[in-house]
């Protein structure tokens, strides 16, 4: 089983690169930690958004293997605590198929990405940069796999 993060946008400034590699190399080889990045579609004078929305939406559900868990990261979705997102994992893992995160653009997520996944995940009420969503959901995962092994680092 693989996890991978699905994201809209390219060129990340070096503290995102590195800190999201911080976590995904603390990743068991039998769960690695993937970062998929879709380009993001030119948004120039007077952008059609909808039709942005969309190109990004078919690169995303394009990335998507077939028996794929997916879990669409929404503000609207539903909050987890790492307690809840650890068992989460724990299931998963018992499942064996993959699992993707995805993270739309700046006008977030189409519908068809929505209508794909399998949940909904707010990683808070609040609106979080996109490249530093990449680093809170690596080190959250790295987190919950640390709970399932009973790993120091979660009481740290």
């Amino acid at each position: 089983m693989r996890l991978r993060l699905i994201c809209v946008g390219q060129k990340m400034p070096d503290w995102v690169s590195s800190g999201y590699q911080e976590y995904a190399r603390r990743m068991p080889p039998e769960l690695p930690l993937e970062l998929v990045e879709i380009p993001m579609a030119h948004r120039g004078k007077n952008p059609d958004i909808p039709r942005l929305m969309q190109k990004e939406s078919d690169a995303i559900l394009g990335a998507l293997g077939a028996r794929d868990r997916v879990i669409a990261l929404e503000v609207g979705g539903r909050p987890w605590s790492t307690e809840k997102l650890a068992s989460q994992l724990e299931s998963w893992q018992q499942d064996g198929n993959d699992v993707s995160f995805l993270v739309g653009g700046p006008d977030g997520l189409a519908d068809a990405c929505r209508q794909r996944a399998d949940q909904q995940w707010s990683l808070s009420p609040l609106t979080l940069p996109h490249p530093l969503v990449r680093i809170l959901l690596a080190e959250q995962l790295y987190r919950a796999w640390t709970i399932t092994r009973n790993h120091p680092y979660h009481r740290a």
